[in-house]
């Protein structure tokens, strides 16, 4: 069975960007997460970064067709 969630490690590594980069994704709250436990570790639920991904193609999508790409 697939987690429900992934640490900011594992965000990292799927969208091959930095942790400075993920943790910006999750404080700016464009890609929604919660902290967890005592030490407040952010989880990312799946669903809402596949969430993610799905809009970073619309937007690129509107920019290509925009002529801005």
């Amino acid at each position: 069975m697939a987690s429900r969630f992934l640490s900011l490690a594992e965000v990292q590594e799927i969208l091959s960007i930095s942790a400075a980069q993920a943790y910006s994704l999750v404080r700016s709250g464009e890609l929604p997460a919660i902290q967890v436990g005592p030490k407040k570790v952010w989880r990312v639920e799946t669903v809402k970064l596949e969430e993610y991904i799905a809009r970073q193609y619309d937007r690129t999508r509107a920019r290509i067709d925009a002529g801005d790409l």
